[in-house]
């Protein structure tokens, strides 16, 4: 008897270090841990749709098998999300085991959270880590090590209507900003049915797609080193690009009351020759159901000056994303990890394209699959090369944001001359970044 209970120990622990090893769980130098029966992931809602699509199928599938590990999804909307994360990640002790983050969140006290990544991809590496975007790494990585893999994106591009386009005699979508900036003016015109067209279309609400302005020339608001820049050139002239535009009426005389959900109804509508939104958008603009110009709604790169364009194929245009954490009070790390692994893996990334996700991998962009469902691929797949976040997180990045906001509106309202405006938002954010 004694033999038998000692075979059957061995047997025993072969079939943990087994499913430890198919979870990418076993890590040099530490004990395995024991294979728990499930995980339970906190999630937005559109993670788990895009994770068990109906299109290419439930990518943790194979995991779970594999492991005998089942898994448990608890989804929320991104405010209640982010409460309970950082709520369950401050106890001694969670029930979640990782969860998804939103890249604006992930302000630096996430370091004393969140697990940090580099001991597991050391021992477990995600499959062809050079792949993943590297501007959505590099936001993840604080003070040198990695907190988050990145599993799904957002960024931006340039939409125009091609049939305004050809009313005007302009055959295609500008190369550079200074292209753009004349387009934008000639777009701006009464059609024939007395309908009034504006040559270009963004809220006057948020930040985001101003800076995606800025990034023709390389500006930002605040920079990945946490230094307020609003008020340097590039930056300006997006301001002033915006005032002129204003004042021409290239802009709509609402722009400050224009929220970025409205700038759906002026594109599909043809109240708006030209937007920067989110490429995405692509497919509401063109639905015939939503749209007075289905199929006539093109997608193209966001353009970049010309003095920079030996350096950047578009312009470096906002992204933000969703990413995978671990939180350090897991009584599961080892196991998340080999989930996380999965998720990000190339097949995963693909089938999650598939059904619906916006792909961090360059290589997904690359299949002819990718490339038939979406007609923007390559534009989106060429922006990701030099795309970065909008505003770097930081705790006061809400209100810094309001700021922005604040003084932009009132630069293109021309209450105040654009450097003297960028001037009092490095004055009053500066302070809240540190």
């Amino acid at each position: 008897m004694t033999g038998q209970r000692a075979i059957s120990r061995r047997v025993s622990r072969r079939r943990v270090l087994a499913g430890l090893a198919a979870a990418g769980a076993v890590r040099p130098g530490r004990a395995p841990a024991a294979t728990p029966q499930s995980l339970t992931l906190l999630a937005h809602p559109v993670i788990q749709s895009v994770a068990t699509g109906a299109q290419a199928g439930d990518i943790t599938e194979g995991w779970r098998t594999r492991t005998g590990i089942a898994l448990n999804w608890v989804t929320l909307e991104t405010n209640p999300l982010h409460e309970r994360l950082f709520r369950e990640a401050s106890l001694t002790r969670t029930s979640i085991d990782f969860a998804t983050l939103l890249n604006a969140r992930a302000v630096p006290r996430i370091t004393s959270l969140f697990e940090p990544l580099d001991e597991y991809v050391k021992a477990q590496p995600l499959e062809d880590m050079a792949d993943i975007f590297p501007g959505l790494i590099k936001a993840m990585t604080f003070d040198g090590k990695l907190y988050a893999v990145p599993f799904r994106h957002s960024t931006s591009g340039m939409h125009y209507n091609a049939d305004l386009f050809a009313e005007r005699g302009i055959a295609g979508p500008p190369n550079t900003i200074e292209e753009f900036i004349e387009i934008a003016r000639k777009m701006t015109y009464t059609r024939a049915d007395g309908t009034q067209v504006n040559g270009f279309v963004i809220s006057g609400q948020i930040y985001p797609n101003v800076v995606d302005v800025a990034r023709a020339w390389d500006g930002d608001f605040i920079n990945q080193e946490l230094k307020v820049v609003a008020n340097q050139a590039a930056m300006v002239k997006a301001i002033t690009v915006l005032r002129d535009f204003y004042k021409e009426g290239v802009l709509p005389h609402s722009f400050v009351q224009i929220k970025d959900e409205d700038v759906n109804t002026w594109m599909a509508n043809g109240r708006a020759a030209m937007t920067f939104n989110g490429l995405s958008r692509t497919q509401f603009y063109n639905d015939p159901s939503k749209s007075k110009f289905p199929g006539k709604i093109k997608a193209a790169v966001v353009p970049v000056a010309a003095e920079l364009r030996p350096r950047f194929e578009s312009a470096p245009v906002k992204t933000e994303f969703w990413c995978f954490v671990i939180p350090r009070n897991s009584v599961n790390k080892e196991a998340a990890w080999g989930l996380i692994r999965e998720l990000a893996s190339k097949e995963s990334t693909l089938k999650a394209a598939l059904n619906g996700n916006g792909p961090v991998r360059a290589s997904t962009y690359r299949d002819p699959r990718i490339m038939k469902q979406l007609p923007y691929a390559a534009i989106e797949a060429t922006e990701l090369k030099y795309a970065r976040v909008p505003l770097p997180a930081f705790d006061e990045s809400a209100r810094a944001a309001d700021i922005f906001v604040e003084e932009m509106q009132a630069a293109v309202l021309g209450t105040k001359e654009p450097q003297a405006a960028m001037d009092e938002v490095v004055r009053r954010v500066q302070p809240l970044v540190h």
